[in-house]
């Protein structure tokens, strides 16, 4: 048994057990690649694959268990690589952050500056992504951290830790009737929609809140980014809804939030991190510069398997 069998058997289930692109991902051959796989099972005395003919369909029973194990063992390979350079190099290296372009445009700023300033060797990736992808992107162990709103409290596999509320702001030019008031959902109804993407920046809980009052939105129009939003309703083409943070009354006067209470609820955008993903001292004080409450002792607190039990 070797770490490269054990890389084939992970990467085959998230190719969906195609072996070309196992072989592509992994810069092997297809026919190495097959023959890593019998070898393990010939090693082992299991079929870990279900197979119609050369095809895999899936895993096995054995093969979904084993496949558990894989995942840790690999993880704890990465882990000592970590440890290495943790002791090796304290203040260098890498630090990718996953994250949605809301938190990266508007919330990290501040934060990135202060990190940067701090650790000027650490070489810090902010990939944008989706929700899903971010999980993605954490599970598999290409970022070390991850920072959204939505998806990361819902996954057995990560912890994440609040970072900060907000809501989502009605804005409209000054001469719109919407400014008369008062701010209602059934008044907001009565006008052409721009807001967010689905699955993105509480979009979810807006369609919900206009569906339990039984209203239909009109939502016309929708972008990832709140600046793009901004730049349609001052076209004319409709109201926008969009995250509290990204609204600054200086910059934004042109476009005034609507006076009232937030129609729909509190979000509370998350710190995640896999469990059992080591990370360097430097990635703790990045997330202690997200939250001051969030210090390495209460962070590895959380990740450590006492803590799970």
């Amino acid at each position: 048994m070797n770490f490269q069998q054990l890389r084939i058997i992970r990467e085959t289930v998230r190719q969906n057990f195609n072996l070309t692109e196992v072989a592509n991902a992994l810069y092997a051959s297809q026919s190495g690649v097959s023959k890593h796989i019998k070898d393990l099972e010939d090693e082992l005395g299991l079929e870990l694959f279900i197979r119609k003919g050369k095809r895999f369909l899936g895993l096995t029973d054995p093969g979904k268990e084993l496949l558990v194990i894989v995942e840790r063992m690999l993880l704890d390979a990465a882990n000592i690589r970590r440890l290495a350079e943790q002791f090796s190099q304290r203040d260098e290296g890498q630090l990718t952050i996953a994250t949605t372009h809301t938190q990266a445009r508007y919330a990290l700023p501040r934060v990135v500056t202060a990190f940067k300033a701090a650790f000027p060797k650490v070489h810090l990736v902010l990939h944008q992504a989706s929700p899903s992808e971010l999980v993605r992107l954490l599970q598999e162990g290409e970022a070390d951290i991850g920072i959204a709103t939505e998806a990361v409290a819902d996954v057995p596999e990560l912890v994440s830790f609040p970072y900060y509320s907000w809501h989502h702001a009605v804005i409209a030019p000054p001469a719109h009737p919407l400014h008369q008031g008062p701010l209602t959902l059934e008044a907001l109804a009565d006008y052409p929609l721009i807001t967010y993407h689905h699955g993105f920046t509480g979009r979810t809980r807006i369609d919900r809140t206009f569906a339990d009052a039984g209203l239909n939105a009109d939502i016309v129009m929708a972008a990832l980014d709140a600046d793009v939003i901004k730049a349609y309703v001052e076209l004319g083409l409709g109201v926008g809804i969009i995250a509290s943070m990204a609204v600054d009354p200086k910059r934004d006067a042109h476009l005034p939030v609507v006076a009232g209470e937030p129609l729909f609820g509190y979000h509370t955008a998350r710190i995640a991190v896999r469990r059992g993903h080591y990370l360097r001292s430097y990635a703790y004080r990045f997330i202690e510069l997200c939250a001051d409450v969030l210090d390495e002792a209460t962070v590895k607190q959380a990740l450590s398997p006492v803590t799970q039990e």
